[in-house]
């Protein structure tokens, strides 16, 4: 079995292997309800990276970021957060770590709302820093889903929410183990379909999670896991025939 993992990698081992490619994973540890797990985020999103990385020629998936930008969340139990400035100038210094070793082309799968924001200042700066790299970010893997998927997949709200149908769904497909339906519960916001309000997540539902948990089914999070590793993966290998530049008409 090849290795994709690079902190399993020796020095030998890293130069025969010709890597090209980096896959970096960023997610938070923070509370999804009572029934979903704090590393929630960094399971599903990592667990994707590998997915994609051990289908791929010379790609290597980095060790992912634990921590996010997570202070909207820290109402309720275990949230550990780092500032926007922070993460943003986390995640810009692993891609400099990256380009500084040669890995010109990186796929950025993030786990978690409140990185959204960060990770685009980061990879903006390192697209203009760096115009001749390859850089691309999957930020929001549950809206991703639901737009591959067949629209009558999902029961309520599309599968949204945070530890709602959607991702609790693909929690049962990745680590079950770690999931308790008997404490899923949810509530749906009526939100702004144009206009964003910013908000605390306490201001939108009275549990941990958003959305409707209760209707989770490891189905569901299969088919979420497979539609996304199988447009990335078409994604990467369109890429390098592209030279990771957009297509001309």
């Amino acid at each position: 079995m090849k290795k994709i993992r690079l902190e399993e990698f020796n020095e030998h081992e890293i130069q025969e292997a010709k890597i090209d490619k980096a896959l970096l994973a960023v997610g938070s540890t923070e509370s999804h309800g009572g029934h979903l797990p704090f590393g929630c985020d960094t399971f599903v999103s990592y667990d994707i990276a590998l997915e994609t990385a051990a289908r791929l020629d010379n790609a290597v998936v980095v060790p992912p970021l634990w921590y996010g930008m997570s202070l909207h969340y820290r109402h309720k139990p275990m949230c550990i957060s780092l500032a926007s400035d922070t993460l943003t100038q986390v995640v810009r210094e692993v891609m400099e770590s990256l380009v500084f070793w040669g890995i010109r082309k990186i796929l950025i799968v993030n786990g978690h709302d409140g990185n959204i924001a960060s990770i685009e200042i980061a990879a903006r700066d390192m697209k203009v820093k760096y115009p001749e790299i390859g850089l691309a970010v999957l930020d929001a893997w549950w809206v991703t889903a639901g737009n591959l998927l067949p629209k009558d997949t999902f029961e309520v709200w599309d599968g949204l929410g945070h530890g709602g149908e959607g991702e609790t769904s693909i929690a049962l497909a990745i680590f079950p183990h770690l999931v308790d339906l008997s404490r899923a519960k949810g509530m749906i916001p009526d939100m702004d379909p144009n206009v964003k309000l910013i908000w605390n997540f306490e201001e939108l539902t009275d549990y941990g999670a958003s959305g409707a948990p209760e209707k989770a089914t490891e189905e569901k999070g299969r088919k979420m896991k497979q539609v996304l590793v199988d447009y990335l993966v078409d994604f990467v290998k369109r890429m390098d025939r592209q030279g990771w530049r957009y297509a001309k008409a």
